[in-house]
């Protein structure tokens, strides 16, 4: 007895059904790997993987009232570096100073807009950089830690040739020195546990340390 076209193909097609529900040799698709979520360790310490309960609990964490001081003053801080590189063409002889002092003011320009963006980001109108040089008369009374008083600054203004190179990296040295001394009060003060804070702080101790060993290093090879 011959079979109809339609037979074969019902038959066709619950055999490709059984063969695909239960028959295929191929072993199951792997479970997708569990995501690696690492928190960078502090200058000199390794990072850490963190567990899935200890990412949820770092992604809550809020700002600070200290994290928002902090960032506001970092604001300031970074403005008077900035102030002291642009006076390094015309008193420097060259060529070693000027370049690490472009250097740096590129790299703290970026970062007053990290921190101003930051504190955008959370409904904090940021400080305005500027003129803050007046406001310790020459004492340094209420500047944060490392800033050049108003008389400090006047003596580097004034000053030129290899004269001005020597000043230049001491007192630039003292002034990352205490932007060391914010991000470690910070800390103290139990703020930079929001990630994003962390990070940056992070980020300033390594770059500071970095140029601080950098300074040291050409203040020995000046002649």
């Amino acid at each position: 007895m011959a079979i109809g076209k339609p037979a074969v193909l019902a038959a066709t097609i619950a055999l490709a059904l059984a063969t695909g529900c239960g028959g295929s040799d191929k072993p199951p698709p792997p479970d997708e790997p569990e995501a690696n979520i690492v928190q960078p360790g502090a200058p000199g310490e390794p990072s850490r993987k963190l567990s899935a309960d200890e990412a949820a609990a770092v992604e809550t964490v809020k700002h600070t009232k200290a994290d928002v001081a902090f960032m506001q003053n970092m604001i300031h801080h970074h403005w008077q570096a900035i102030l002291m590189t642009k006076w390094v063409p015309r008193r420097s002889p060259g060529p070693d100073v000027p370049l690490m002092a472009k250097r740096m003011e590129i790299s703290q320009e970026a970062e007053i807009e990290v921190m101003r963006k930051w504190l955008l980001d959370r409904g904090v109108k940021p400080n305005k950089p500027g003129d803050h040089s007046g406001h310790d008369h020459g004492t340094g009374k209420g500047l944060p830690p490392g800033m050049l008083t108003s008389r400090q600054l006047g003596r580097l203004y004034n000053t030129t040739g290899r004269a001005f190179d020597r000043m230049f990296l001491r007192f630039m040295t003292y002034h990352h020195q205490g932007a060391l001394t914010m991000v470690q009060q910070l800390q103290e003060r139990g703020g930079g546990m929001e990630p994003e804070i962390g990070s940056f702080t992070r980020h300033v101790e390594a770059d500071q340390s970095i140029e601080i060993q950098r300074m040291q290093d050409l203040l020995l090879t000046l002649p």
